[in-house]
């Protein structure tokens, strides 16, 4: 059940505790989204750095694993029947791991699929446009003369925050009363836009004081303070 030398990623980064849900994965706002999850859940789990300086998310090992060579992703060795379950996307482990745990997403109903939805916000529109916003603003994109280019996807990344600003307008969390992996998605990467890619001021971030509230709450959670953190740098 907990063997894990079937796995070709194990080669490169064994497992010191194979019964743990293993992360491999990188302290960046797709990676954050599924340490903040397992701390806030309890899951046990063993994370693994992926250096993306050294090009490990190219290795033979880890596309074994992801064959879209990005972080993160996981094998539960108790995975569903019991056998392990290797799984990348982030969005795609939010789901499982709320599943598996009973937390942070309803089983049925209504309130699961709009909690999905908003994932699917985060993962379709803000991971993308924010992160165009951070090359084209901090990145080897600056260099370009032509700014329309940068232009576009800021204005874009200041849509997409004023439709969360909006709905923030009545509700403590996306979901409401009830914080969820949808928060979980969304929050690092409004963090990263306005903190790593130092883009506040390009896409008037002041003027989105539901989203900073919701951000600064987000922010406070002990397990998301850990998890920002997770894997520890070396």
């Amino acid at each position: 059940m907990n063997d894990l030398s079937v796995f070709p990623i194990h080669g490169k980064w064994p497992a010191q505790h194979p019964e743990r849900i293993q992360l491999y994965s990188l302290p960046t706002p797709n990676g954050v989204k599924v340490s903040i999850m397992l701390e806030e859940t309890g899951l046990p789990y063993e994370p693994h750095l992926v250096r993306f300086d050294a090009n490990d998310q190219m290795s033979p090992e880890f596309l074994s694993l992801n064959p879209n060579n990005k972080i993160p992703a996981i094998i539960d060795p108790n995975g569903p029947g019991g056998a392990p379950l290797p799984l990348f996307e982030s969005g795609a482990i939010l789901i499982y791991l709320a599943d598996k745990s009973g937390q942070f997403l309803a089983r049925e109903g209504r309130e699961r699929y709009e909690t999905i939805q908003w994932l699917m916000f985060q993962m379709g529109g803000i991971g993308p446009m924010f992160g165009q916003v951070g090359f084209f603003h901090k990145f080897a994109g600056k260099e370009y003369e032509d700014k329309r280019p940068r232009d576009r996807y800021v204005a874009e990344s200041r849509r997409l925050i004023s439709v969360l600003d909006q709905h923030l307008a009545n509700r403590q969390w996306i979901m409401g009363e009830h914080y969820t992996i949808a928060d979980m998605a969304t929050f690092p990467w409004v963090r990263n836009l306005v903190g790593f890619y130092e883009a506040g001021d390009l896409v008037g971030f002041k003027d989105f004081r539901h989203v900073a509230r919701a951000l600064d709450a987000f922010l406070a959670r002990p397990a998301v303070k850990r998890g920002l953190e997770i894997p520890a740098r070396n």
